[in-house]
């Protein structure tokens, strides 16, 4: 499946035993297996109609993952688990217990409308440590920035956590010119990152669009983020470049974002399923 390019492997795991990081690290290769950004495992819960565990091509297992979210109210509606005629499903993950609807045009779902939660703004919610760092530490409206150079380049890093720690970095320049493939794995392993962090590289078109790039901690660039549309959406209000919606451009695809600077982040976007198959043991 897929999440305007995002893409995952989804296993009902409901019933199921394994070793799902170490089966990740074995689906996920390109070359070698499937090939996808993300392991997706569907599990029962106690608090929510499903839950929804994410693991990472190097096999590290993610709090969240926005697309994700979208393409398990897919999968589930796909597999009849709920009525045809749902209009929210509930899914929980590691952190929280999000809300998913379904959007329809006539009889079709058409797109799905995430609950991504509160922002944290908190360095323990990020987490963040600044003083690990030899950059420049400040506040806007709460959210902390970092100022250092990265690989020659200066960037001001502004930090939010959508449930997984995200850093987005505004440019002025075509997001398509930004050396991802350098900065972004740089920026990943920051000393001020105990968990390592998800970075977004952002230009802000007008007050309503944005176009952006995405390096995925654990997995790489990817084509699009649903919780790093959250964290641009969340930043870029923060900074007074938008207000509370956004449509955020990827390369995979828009998402749209929003975001009223008091309640729960929401992203919205496609869900899609690729293909079906069988993994031999």
């Amino acid at each position: 499946m897929h999440g305007a390019g995002n893409d995952f492997v989804v296993v009902d795991g409901r019933k199921l035993q394994r070793d799902w990081s170490k089966l990740a690290i074995t689906l996920l290769d390109r070359h070698r297996a499937i090939g996808a950004d993300s392991l997706i495992v569907l599990l029962p819960s106690k608090k929510a109609q499903f839950m929804m565990r994410t693991w990472d091509t190097d096999g590290s297992e993610s709090e969240t993952c926005g697309n994700g979210l979208r393409c398990v109210a897919r999968y589930v509606l796909e597999k009849s688990m709920i009525p045809a005629d749902t209009q929210e499903v509930t899914i929980e993950t590691l952190e929280v217990v999000n809300r998913v609807k379904l959007l329809r045009e006539g009889s079709q779902v058409v797109k799905f409308r995430a609950n991504m939660g509160q922002p944290g703004l908190s360095a323990e919610q990020i987490p963040v440590n600044v003083s690990a760092g030899k950059g420049i530490a400040a506040e806007i409206n709460g959210m902390i920035t970092y100022k250092d150079k990265v690989g020659g380049l200066e960037l001001t890093l502004n930090m939010v956590s959508m449930s997984n720690p995200h850093t987005v970095f505004f440019t002025d320049q075509p997001v398509a010119d930004f050396p991802m493939s350098k900065i972004g794995p740089m920026v990943e392993n920051l000393a001020i990152f105990p968990e390592r962090v998800n970075f977004e590289v952002a230009r802000v078109l007008d007050d309503k669009h944005i176009e952006a790039r995405v390096w995925e901690r654990g997995v790489g660039e990817t084509l699009a983020c649903g919780s790093g549309t959250g964290a641009i959406t969340v930043a870029s209000k923060l900074c007074g470049f938008t207000g509370s919606h956004v449509d955020v451009k990827l390369p995979g695809g828009v998402i749209n974002g929003e975001w009223n600077g008091n309640h729960e982040v929401v992203q919205e976007g496609p869900a899609v399923v690729v293909y079906e198959g069988k993994w031999p043991d």
